[in-house]
């Protein structure tokens, strides 16, 4: 499957959280390739968005990735525990882009379920197989995408996103989740998922 380029994260930033659905997230490490489909994302608007980490048109050490040409990794560490991938969108100096929410493991699953769990697959227990990389702490620990892979070129041969398969699923539009903060785009209707996929965080 061929890699993306560049054109197509330089676009609507809706509607490349759409179209990343059934794409292919690929992270080259140690000799390993790890890879997932990604089953829900949510899209941020820059400076017209309160969620958006961007929204204060200030460039802060922690947004400045932000700001970089599309098809860039930004990585940012949460509530002190979990990293969150997302993909920087549209063009450079506009701060929009995509949180990749849920990926569903295609390759190397073994090695997935161990980052996550330290433990094998048939020693998870049923709530463990159901929150492998439902949830975008949970996918990056599973790909081991943390803090060093910010900046990152999508475009290059470490981090990136592959053409999936022939598109077979119908895609269902949410509000996004966890921007109790946002006042008014709480509402926006910014989150996208695979509908019936078991690895989407929340239905």
């Amino acid at each position: 499957m061929g890699k993306l380029e560049r054109s197509f994260f330089a676009r609507d930033t809706l509607t490349v959280a759409q179209e990343l659905l059934g794409k292919i997230l690929v992270h080259q490490i140690e000799g390993t390739t790890l890879k997932g489909m990604i089953v829900e994302t949510e899209a941020y608007l820059g400076l017209s968005d309160k969620a958006a980490h961007s929204y204060s048109g200030k460039i802060t050490k922690r947004v400045e990735t932000m700001y970089k040409q599309p098809g860039t990794a930004y990585v940012y560490f949460i509530w002190g525990m979990h990293y969150c991938l997302n993909l920087i969108t549209a063009k450079e100096g506009v701060p929009e882009g995509v949180l990749i929410r849920a990926i569903e493991p295609i390759e190397n699953i073994e090695q997935m379920v161990f980052n996550r769990f330290n433990k094998r697959t048939e020693e998870l227990t049923s709530y463990q197989k159901r929150n492998i990389t439902n949830g975008p702490g949970k996918l990056t620990q599973a790909m081991k995408i943390d803090g060093s892979l910010n900046n990152t070129d999508l475009c290059k041969d470490i981090l990136y996103v592959e053409e999936g398969l022939a598109k077979t699923f119908k895609i269902q539009i949410a509000k996004r989740i966890g921007i109790d903060y946002a006042q008014e785009a709480i509402d926006y209707p910014y989150r996208f998922y695979i509908k019936d996929n078991p690895y989407v965080s929340k239905l």
